[in-house]
């Protein structure tokens, strides 16, 4: 769990980045910060791995305020991924996904496993990439390794700063897939800084939206689209987005069978396939509800969670 207790940030030129900002992110869960340029989402996150300082408050990791553990140990037990990528090129994929590892003093075997493994998950062949050298990879397969060298010290905790802005928009979408499916097999708490809405509500389990250093609403992302809290959060969504998910939650699971997981999310719900999305939506906002198992006279056709429901929203609209 990551906690701001009155975090303010004043930068030298008298500028107020945040301004007494208290939240809790919860645990394994994938939370994303959006928000306007220059409304501190950045500066929010990198108080986490102690990148930023904030001028007044505490940030506390699993109960401890992060700006009393030494900077270069923290960062070693949180992965940060950014837009950038910033593998190392003089080193081979293999050298900079299992960096982390070596620094903590894993054995050779403990390493090797884990960044085959993780490579694996990403959709990386480790034979076919791990003696190449990053400028040999395109920007899609790079922002992979990427994730993979944040993952491979296996931290509870890993930052990424719009680490798929710079992506063509077909690697990007695969990339978002693979992300939400690596979080939910490894039950890491990701926070997301992004500036895209659909991405946030894509990806996310919960959004946090700021504006001017403050916190404006911390909401699931259908909490988001059925109650925003304000004009400022209705705007910053969209209304023509907002309508748009309202009016597919008329239709019924049946009509969404092409974008079903068919991962396990567990606990799971049996639910038929006439099943309004609306009321899919209801079900998978009961606390302890994390999926719903969707069937067809007995027939399995696929599992459901809120980013599935999300996506297959957001692609309906982007045809009608």
């Amino acid at each position: 769990m990551i906690r701001f207790d009155k975090i303010s940030k004043v930068f030298e030129d008298g500028t107020e980045a945040l301004k007494e900002v208290s939240l809790t992110i919860p645990a394994e869960q994938l939370v994303a910060i959006i928000g306007p340029s220059g409304c501190g989402k950045t500066t929010l996150m990198k108080m986490i791995n102690r990148l930023d300082i904030p001028t007044s408050g505490e940030v506390y990791v699993n109960g401890k305020g992060v700006s009393s553990i030494d900077a270069v140990e923290l960062r070693k037990t949180i992965g940060y991924v950014i837009q950038r990528i910033g593998l190392f090129p003089h080193m081979t994929i293999e050298k900079n996904v299992s960096l982390v590892p070596r620094l903590k003093g894993w054995s050779k075997e403990k390493t090797a496993k884990r960044i085959r493994d993780l490579m694996s998950m990403a959709g990386l062949d480790a034979q076919q990439y791990f003696a190449r050298y990053p400028l040999e990879l395109s920007g899609g397969q790079q922002q992979r390794v990427g994730v993979v060298r944040a993952l491979a010290g296996d931290p509870d905790i890993v930052l990424m700063d719009e680490p798929f802005s710079a992506l063509d928009p077909i690697s990007r979408e695969q990339l978002q897939i693979e992300t939400k499916k690596l979080q939910h097999k490894l039950k890491k708490t990701i926070v997301f800084v992004t500036h895209d809405m659909d991405e946030a509500l894509k990806m996310a389990d919960l959004i946090i939206v700021m504006r001017r250093g403050r916190i404006e609403q911390i909401s699931t992302p259908t909490e988001l689209i059925e109650n925003p809290s304000n004009d400022f959060v209705k705007n910053f969504i969209g209304i023509e987005r907002i309508n748009r998910n309202r009016a597919v939650g008329k239709r019924k699971l049946q009509d969404l069978v092409p974008f079903f997981d068919q991962d396990r999310h567990t606990p799971c719900l049996e639910v038929e396939e006439d099943l309004l999305v609306e009321d899919a939506i209801a079900l998978l906002e009961n606390e302890g509800t994390r999926c719903l198992l969707v069937k067809k006279e007995q027939k399995e056709l696929g599992f459901v969670t809120q980013s599935v429901l999300l996506r297959a929203i957001l692609e309906i609209e982007e045809v009608s």
